[in-house]
């Protein structure tokens, strides 16, 4: 999972960058409303953190661009204004949650985690396709109950497919929603990924569709 973080306090901005890179997201960032601006507009993320108090454009105005333009990703607004009324100005410019400053890291990615998994039409934290079974909240993989070990990159091929379960996605789709801006993205290493990822699983739930992409289906799918 691809995520932006639009946030000036260079502090707290590496805090949320840290803390998500932690959990698993890849992480682009932007320190300006500007910059973020042009990011959202430009990038496919899969969700945005962005502050409504930022430099040269302001965050309202930011969403409102980002939903003039189409773009539908989940966004959670920060903010330390403390009025009802900012919220609701978030909200109606399109934000999906807010978290007001200042805030534990844990919630924020417990947030994240929640629209994540709602965009995507999951219930609950985990997310099980036939043996497998993925905690996001601890970031656990474990087939038939039993734990695997998988690298960052692992991690996050399996839970991109495993959000998407039942639709083919396609290597490029994953190139990028696996890398940040600065990864040098080489398509050709998603193969090699796959090809780990099937190793360690040892079930054959990662289906090759030619042409297309992959497609993780056992037709026992649930969350």
């Amino acid at each position: 999972m691809r995520l932006l973080v639009v946030e000036d306090d260079q502090t707290l901005h590496q805090q949320i960058v840290t803390a998500l890179e932690h959990a698993g997201y890849a992480v682009d960032s932007a320190y300006d409303g500007e910059e973020g601006q042009f990011l959202g507009e430009t990038e496919p993320y899969d969700a945005a953190i962005l502050d409504l108090g930022l430099p040269k454009v302001d965050g309202v105005s930011v969403l409102n661009a980002w939903r003039r333009e189409g773009r539908k990703m989940p966004v959670i607004i920060l903010t330390a204004r403390d009025r009802w009324s900012d919220k609701v100005q978030g909200f109606d410019a399109g934000a999906d949650d807010y978290v007001t400053k200042p805030f534990h890291i844990e919630e924020l990615l417990a947030r994240v985690r929640a629209l994540l998994r709602r965009a995507t039409g999951h219930a609950t934290s985990e997310i099980t396709c036939g043996p497998v079974k993925l905690d996001t909240r601890s970031g656990r993989v474990a087939v038939d109950g039993n734990p695997i070990r998988l690298t960052s990159h692992e991690y996050r091929l399996l839970s991109y497919l495993m959000h998407h379960t039942g639709r083919i996605v396609s290597r490029g789709e994953l190139t990028e929603h696996l890398y940040d801006q600065d990864f040098d993205r080489d398509s050709n290493t998603i193969e090699v990924f796959i090809g780990r990822l099937r190793k360690k699983l040892g079930v054959d739930i990662i289906q090759t569709v030619r042409g297309l992409g992959y497609l993780l289906d056992t037709g026992q799918t649930k969350t």
